[in-house]
């Protein structure tokens, strides 16, 4: 199924922004996602948590059919793609990697991306701590205000929501893009994540994440 994008152009680049909680970059035909973190699930369940087995499966099927719809040449995950120690669920990912086996995909490190670099190196994925591509930097961690970038920075690791109130009292945390003068902050893609309701300044760029589209709030 075709998902709704909402177009967006950012410093002459063409966005889509997708409501599976990505960005396709039509100019570089790259998929970007931030915080998937595979393996939550197991861990929780390693615990005695009861978590369905299946929902670390269903992050993965709904990055395939973000691929086969978008037909991306690079993946990159703006880091924590795997929650912490490795588990069951890495087999799951390692099935998941040889369906595409042409995909060149791109990790950018984040503070749960603890295991060995060769186990990724071994499923022929890329390992940088930030990556500028054209005018975005790729990082994990947002700027912090006195922090210098050598391009718009594209990151994740807050999970951004905004809070929208309703009638009655009634209000609602969404998961949102967060499109500051300096970076934008994406959405966390694993359905088993947590959100922020972040803090926006005027001139913020806010999209928030519905069931099957993407609005713009501010």
């Amino acid at each position: 199924m075709t998902s709704a994008a909402t177009p967006f152009n950012l410093q002459g680049q063409d966005l889509l922004l997708l409501p599976q909680k990505a960005i396709y970059w039509q100019q570089q035909k790259a998929l970007i996602v931030a915080d998937v973190h595979l393996g939550k699930v197991g861990h929780f369940r390693k615990a005695g948590i009861a978590i369905p087995r299946d929902m670390e499966q269903s992050d993965l099927a709904v990055l395939s059919d973000l691929i086969y719809e978008h037909k991306p040449e690079k993946l990159i995950f703006l880091g924590d793609l795997f929650h912490s120690d490795m588990n069951n669920d890495w087999d799951w990912f390692i099935l998941w990697r040889s369906q595409f086996p042409a995909l060149q995909i791109i990790l950018i490190r984040g503070n749960h991306d603890i295991i060995d670099d060769k186990h990724y190196r071994n499923l022929n994925i890329e390992l940088h701590d930030d990556l500028l591509i054209g005018p975005f930097l790729m990082m994990h961690h947002p700027l912090a205000d006195d922090q210098q970038a050598a391009g718009y920075v594209f990151c994740g690791h807050i999970h951004p929501g905004v809070n929208l109130s309703g009638r009655g009292r009634q209000s609602i945390t969404l998961p949102c893009f967060a499109f500051g003068s300096r970076q934008v902050i994406l959405p966390s893609f694993g359905k088993f994540t947590g959100r922020v309701a972040i803090r926006s300044l005027q001139n913020d760029r806010i999209f928030a994440v519905l069931k099957d589209k993407v609005v713009a709030i501010a």
